[in-house]
Parts: C-alpha cells; sequence; structure tokens
C-alpha cells in the first residue's frame, strides 16, 4: 500500500481505530486501564509526526497572508470563545462538566482538522503550516478563557502546572525535535531518510491516539451517559453554529474559498486529543466527568465531520468575495 493510498482512506482508519477502542474499553476493562498510560506519550509522538510534515525553515510562505491569519484567529480566539461562553451558560450548575466541555471546545484542533480540511476541498497546507500559532495560543489563552467563564467557581480549580507540562512535552518538545530533524534532513541523507519514513507515520500514530484515548475511556461515558446528557445539545449547537463563526471571520477577511474552507473547518474542530491530559490532572472528583466529556465530544464531532466534508464545499462559496471564480 502507498501512502497516497493510506491517507486517501483516513477516515475509514480512524472509524475502525475508534470501534475497536470502543469494544476494548467496554468489554476488556484491564486493557483499557493500561491504555491510560500510553495517551501523553502517543500524543506526543503523534504531534512529532505531524511537525515534521510542516515546513518550517520555509514557513514565512506558507501561512496564506494576513488575511488567512486574521480569519483564523478572529474565528478561533475571538467569535468561537464568544459562541462557546453562551453555548456553556446551561452547564454552570455542574462544574465538572462544564470544565470538561470548556477545555474542549475552546481549543482549536491541531491534528486531524488537517485531514477533514483536505477532503473538504479547504487549503489543508495553509491549516498545517498555521498549528504553532495555533497551538501556542491556544495554551495561553485557555487559562483566561477557564477563569472567565468558569466564574470563580469554587468546585473546580485549575492548577497552572498540567498546562505547562502538557505544553512542555506535548507542544515544545516534539516542535524543537521536528524543526531540528528538518534542518539536519538538509546536510544528512540518514536523518532525510529517518524524515521520510515518518512522513508516514501520521495516520497510525492518529490511529493510535484515538484507540489509547477513546478505549481507555469510553468506560467512564457509558457508565455517566446520564449526567452527560446535559453536555450534548452544547456539542450540538456547536457543530451546528461554529461553522457559521468560521465562515464569518473568512467573509470579513475576504477569503477566497478554499482559504475560507480551511477556517470554517478549524474553526468548527476541536482538540479533544492535546487537552485530555489536562482534564485527566483536575482534582480528583471531577476528573472523570471531565474527562468523559472531552471524549464524548470526540464522538460528536467525528460524526459531525461526515457531514462537514459535504456541506462545507457546497455551502462556502465557491466564487471569491470579488465575484471571480475561485
Amino acid at each position: 500500500m502507498s501512502r497516497d493510498t493510506l491517507e486517501q482512506n483516513q477516515i475509514p482508519v480512524y472509524f475502525v481505530a475508534v470501534i475497536i477502542a470502543m469494544l476494548v474499553g467496554l468489554m476488556a476493562p484491564d486493557i483499557a486501564q493500561g491504555l491510560d498510560t500510553l495517551v501523553t506519550p502517543g500524543i506526543a509522538v503523534l504531534m512529532y509526526a505531524m511537525f515534521l510534515q510542516i515546513p518550517f525553515l520555509d514557513l514565512r510562505g506558507g501561512l496564506g497572508g494576513r488575511g488567512f491569519m486574521s480569519a483564523l484567529l478572529l474565528a478561533n480566539f475571538v467569535l468561537v470563545p464568544l459562541l462557546v461562553w453562551a453555548l456553556s451558560r446551561s452547564l454552570v450548575a455542574q462544574p465538572a462538566i462544564l470544565v470538561g466541555a470548556l477545555l474542549v471546545l475552546l481549543t482549536p484542533c491541531i491534528d486531524y482538522v488537517v485531514v477533514f480540511t483536505h477532503i473538504g476541498q479547504g487549503d489543508s497546507r495553509r491549516v498545517l503550516a498555521a498549528t504553532p500559532i495555533l497551538l501556542l495560543l491556544q495554551l495561553l489563552l485557555l487559562p483566561a478563557y477557564l477563569t472567565f467563564m468558569l466564574d470563580g467557581q469554587s468546585a473546580v480549580v485549575i492548577s497552572i502546572g498540567p498546562f505547562v507540562e502538557a505544553f512542555l512535552l506535548l507542544i515544545v518538545a516534539p516542535l524543537l525535535l521536528a524543526v531540528l530533524t528538518s534542518a539536519l534532513a538538509r546536510r544528512s541523507r540518514g536523518v532525510a531518510l529517518w524524515s521520510d519514513t515518518w512522513a508516514w507515520l501520521p495516520v497510525p500514530a492518529m490511529a493510535a491516539v484515538l484507540v489509547a484515548v477513546v478505549g481507555s475511556q469510553i468506560a467512564t461515558v457509558v457508565g455517566d451517559i446520564e449526567r452527560l446528557a446535559p453536555v450534548l445539545p452544547v456539542y450540538l449547537g456547536f457543530l451546528l453554529l461554529a461553522p457559521l463563526a468560521g465562515a464569518l471571520a473568512a467573509r470579513l477577511c475576504r477569503l477566497p474559498a478554499s482559504l475560507a474552507r480551511a477556517v470554517v473547518f478549524s474553526a468548527s474542530t476541536r482538540n479533544s486529543l492535546v487537552v485530555l491530559p489536562l482534564a485527566l490532572a483536575l482534582p480528583e472528583d471531577i476528573r472523570g466527568l471531565a474527562a468523559a466529556a472531552v471524549i464524548t465530544q470526540t464522538l460528536v464531532e467525528l460524526v459531525g465531520e461526515l457531514i462537514y466534508v459535504r456541506v462545507i464545499p457546497a455551502l462556502v462559496w465557491r466564487k471569491r468575495p470579488d465575484g471571480t471564480t475561485d
């Protein structure tokens, strides 16, 4: 099987991984418990594999200009947080679910969003190139968003420690290793071969992380499904309204269709895999339900992405805002 074939069949691979994870998590609890320890290292490996695909040494020309970055930042760090604040007010009486929902909905995805953007006829290369900026900003801004939206609830204590640890282990370390690898690959054939080999791994690594994440948490989700019910309307509301926030930002910045679709997918796809370790680092009395809320969003979103890849190309303009064709 070629790498192109593997990449073209990513979505079926991910859904098979999720199904396997659910079966393992529900039918083999001992194995599922062991999967929990693989979540953080699995995400770190995935991040390294993803970062290796970013042309860091030629990054300046890959971000799509000020218009694209302006729309991306406006959608993800202004419009979407306002939407999340409005949707989450129904959860204020349930702090564990509220913090889980906020963790996942306030953080834009930086991994499989690239896949869905490509399938949905958006400019996936621009999204991939913007990944480091999205990662840095979401981790810098997330504590501030949480402080405001939790509104001083004493039942939730957010420690900065897990955020710093996650940032260093899941982002900084893989990012620096990827940049170093890319630099050395220009001088060493052996390192270039190493880098080329890793180009095969984003899809398998993503599937492995999905197995670890869903498999380790699905039993909690099923066990707490009645308690998690209030968060489902929030996730469905986000599923419907987040694309509109992305489209609004793209329209304001007068983006052509391929870049506009990229912004819409970024605004609509959330970073559940990276924030799960943050949910698991919360105080013991709320961590289980908060993590279950994060995983529930992942399951809702994966179904939603199947709708997005058909609807977004049809509804996000096929012509440029100035009237020329895309």
